[in-house]
């Protein structure tokens, strides 16, 4: 946070997590996070879930070396690491809650050997070609430099190596930005929000050198839809549509309506290699 942050938001991202989950109301969104305590169990309900389950399907067959960006309180490294990936998470937050040693804690208790780093992803401490893939969870769009990091994501991969970016807020115009942040249930405790338009993660990305594979819009895939279902969209898309039979609904059409989402701060994930 910067100083000028500092003195505008009364909070930290810890204090405003830990807000968060002090409030009643407030505990379906914080185990949608992940937020909730032991930390270890909201891991492995992460790592059983349909999110994980479709990240999955974007990584190689076979597990190598995994860099967990931004890794949080590290629900993605358990999850890595579970599935038998040599397992790196880059932290900058050094907090015990929501940072490194969180990740730390959750890691002894659950007998992985998760390597935890406390880092920015904007300078990576690692040479290059490390990593078979790069993951990143709500990752981009929290980048001081959005294009420096994607060309750390480059340098650090190996040649044919994976990068994944999941749930990234996407907004149309500036003037969305704003409304988004002022609907965001913790932006105005520590400011640390953001959202870009598609079209800056996809130049990002390409100029870093990196291949795009694969553009999943808000519907496409439960990675973006957790912690509602296809069947929470179809039963949506029934009631607008005055339709009576929201199973009937094709998933060809939820996708085709899912592309021509303009609601700001939608996600969308991105995945791809490096040549």
């Amino acid at each position: 946070m910067t100083v000028s942050q500092a003195q505008k938001y009364p909070m930290t991202w810890e204090q405003a997590v830990d807000w968060l989950r002090e409030q009643p109301d407030q505990t379906p969104l914080v185990r949608a996070c992940f937020f909730d305590d032991p930390l270890l169990e909201a891991a492995r309900r992460y790592h059983a879930g349909s999110e994980w389950s479709a990240v999955r399907e974007l990584l190689p067959r076979l597990p190598g070396i995994a860099l967990d960006v931004g890794a949080g309180r590290g629900i993605a490294s358990y999850a890595l690491a579970s599935d038998g990936w040599t397992t790196t998470a880059l932290e900058p937050d050094p907090s015990l809650l929501v940072g490194a040693e969180a990740i730390r804690t959750m890691a002894a208790e659950g007998e992985l050997p998760i390597t935890v780093v406390t880092d920015f992803g904007e300078r990576m401490p690692f040479r290059d070609e490390s990593f078979d893939v790069v993951h990143a969870r709500q990752v981009l769009h929290h980048a001081r430099d959005l294009e420096h990091l994607c060309r750390e994501f480059r340098r650090v991969l190996k040649p044919g190596g994976t990068f994944i970016a999941t749930r990234e807020h996407v907004v149309d115009k500036e003037s969305d930005l704003a409304g988004f942040l002022d609907a965001h249930p913790l932006h105005h405790l520590y400011g640390g929000e953001n959202a870009f338009p598609l079209s800056r993660y996809l130049s990002a990305l390409t100029r870093a050198g990196l291949e795009i594979t694969t553009i999943l819009s808000p519907w496409e895939t439960d990675i973006n839809l957790y912690p509602a279902t296809l069947d929470d969209i179809r039963l949506s898309l029934a009631r607008h549509l005055r339709f009576p039979f929201p199973r009937l609904i094709p998933t060809w059409y939820v996708h085709w309506a899912s592309r021509r989402q303009t609601s700001p701060g939608r996600l969308y994930t991105f995945a791809g290699r490096r040549p």
